[in-house]
This record gives structure tokens, sequence and C-alpha cells, in this order.
């Protein structure tokens, strides 16, 4: 019998975690859908009443100590960059030899913390783009679904890779397959470092970075310090690159702003580390000057106290 994922469990319940697990927990029906997280947080969250885009949904959730005997086919990470390994160990639960495993998480680095517990060959390397998601309490607002580019760097990752297009096919769920997913990653992160970090330390929104003349000044100083020391690394990050970029935030709601944000003004802790942290870290490996990233790192770091 040929394989297919149809029991999919979901760690994070932020923007990007409700957005695929609404597709998912309603076009798939041929398995359990299924939100894991511990007792003391769905104690916090039960009496929840989730909508998105103005529309009551419903959730399954479970506690590790509900998920004996049952495996998921797929696992998907979508919790903030410093929960990541608290994620990791509680979905150790439903992890079983055949789970495939996406992280939806920012950054250039999430599936090899991963790897540090399960194996590499089964952790498809994801990249979540051209969405603008914004969860406000349990409500969440998007006037773009975005999509997912999924991609294996190693050979013995194909078999998960068509596993997870079969499946992403047969819920509706927006896909792009790209055959250089390491360079996607790092295009990805480029433009988180720059509109994440630029929408936070201006406390502004994508059309309001998008025309300052400071606030876009630092959004490209930024970008292009990502270029730079993206091609040190050996991934060849253009001006096209960077400009293709642009097109998707000019595409976004002018009103909206970045997940770094929407962290500042519900006064949670931001996913800097993963951001201007891993370039000034980057820096270091490479000789390349982040002025720009050091500032936003010095800044955020500030306004976070």
């Amino acid at each position: 019998m040929k394989r297919e994922i149809k029991n999919v469990c979901i760690v994070g319940m932020g923007a990007l975690g409700l957005l695929f697990g609404q597709m998912i927990n309603e076009n798939n029906k041929d398995g359990e859908n299924f939100f894991l997280m511990d007792e003391d947080r769905r104690k916090r969250h039960e009496n929840d009443v989730y909508r998105i885009n103005g529309r009551e949904v419903h959730f399954p959730v479970r506690v590790p100590e509900e998920c004996e005997g049952k495996k998921a086919d797929l696992l998907m990470i979508a919790t903030k960059y410093d929960s990541l390994r608290d994620a990791i160990k509680l979905s150790q639960c439903v992890v079983c030899e055949d789970t495939v495993i996406v992280s939806l998480l920012n950054g250039i680095n999430s599936e090899e913390i991963i790897s540090e517990t399960f194996d590499r060959r089964r952790i498809i390397d994801c990249v979540p783009i051209g969405m603008d998601a914004m969860r406000d309490g349990s409500s969440l607002k998007y006037t773009k679904t975005g999509k997912l580019q999924i991609g294996a760097r190693y050979d013995d990752q194909k078999e998960g890779l068509a596993l997870l297009e079969d499946f992403f096919e047969k819920v509706s769920l927006p896909f792009e397959v790209c055959d250089d997913i390491v360079h996607a990653m790092w295009n990805k992160f480029m433009i988180n470092v720059g509109i994440n970090q630029a929408c936070m330390v201006y406390e502004a929104s994508y059309s309001q970075v998008l025309g300052g003349e400071t606030a876009f000044k630092d959004l490209m100083g930024a970008m292009r310090e990502v270029t730079a020391v993206a091609r040190k690394a050996g991934v060849n990050l253009t001006e096209d690159d960077l400009n293709a970029d642009m097109e998707i935030l000019k595409s976004l709601d002018p009103d909206g702003y970045p997940s770094m944000r929407q962290d500042a003004v519900a006064k949670r802790k931001t996913e800097v580390e993963m951001f201007a942290g891993e370039m000034i870290r980057l820096s270091k490996i490479y000789n390349v000057p982040v002025p720009v990233n050091e500032k936003f790192y010095q800044k955020i770091r500030e306004m976070e106290r």
C-alpha cells in the first residue's frame, strides 16, 4: 500500500499555525488533525474562541498524555524561535520512524536544531513566504495566504518531500517545490531581517516603512548585509532577489505589520536573536560588517527592556 500522510499534529497556535492549521483541518478528511500543547497551556486557553477573518473556527487540541498510540504522519512546528526546543521535546510523543517534519519558523537554522533530536532525512526544508497573517489574541486576519516553499537539500529527503507534495495538493495548501531550497531560505531570511526589524524599530506598518526615508534606508541596508553574508556562505543572493522581495512587500496589506512588531504590540519577547542576532554571529564567522543589524539589535533589546 502506498504511504500517505493522514494524521497531522501541529505545535504552535500563532499566526502561521492557525492559518495553515485551518486549511488542513477543513480539507484533510482522511485522518486526524490536532494541535499539541502541554496541560498548563491547554488550561489557560481552553475557553478561547478562535476566529479567522471573522469566522469562528474550532480546532482539536491534545496533550501528550492523550497521544499514546497516536503517531503523526506529519508534524508541523509553528512556534516562536525561543520555544523551538520545548516544542521538539513536547512532540516526541507523536513522532515515529516515518513521521515527516516541517518547520514553519522564520530564520535559516530551525531544521538543523530539530535534527539534533529527529532524523534529518525526515525534516523537509520549508520557507513560508508571501502571507500577511496577523494574530490578535485568539483572532487571526489575513488578506494573502502566501505559500510554503519546500525542498530537499539531501537525496534521502526525497521520499518525505514526495509525501508532503501529495498531502499539500490533497488539502489545497498553497506550496512550491524549490530546486534550490537553501537559496529560498536565505532569500526569505533577507526579507525578515529587513522588514521585521524595520517595522519593529520604527513602530511602523508595511506602508510606513516602505514610504519612510530613514526606515526604508535601514530596511535596504539590513537586507543588503544579508546578501553580503550569504555570498560568503556560498549562497548567491542578488539584487534581482532583493528587488523581487520588495515587490512581495508592496503587495501586502499596507496597514499590516510582521510578526516581530506583532510581538512587541502584545508585549511578547521578540525573535531578534533569529534575525540581527544571527547576522551578528555570522558576521564574525565570515568577517563581514553588519552595522545596520548591530543597530537594530541594540535598539530592539532596549525596546524589549
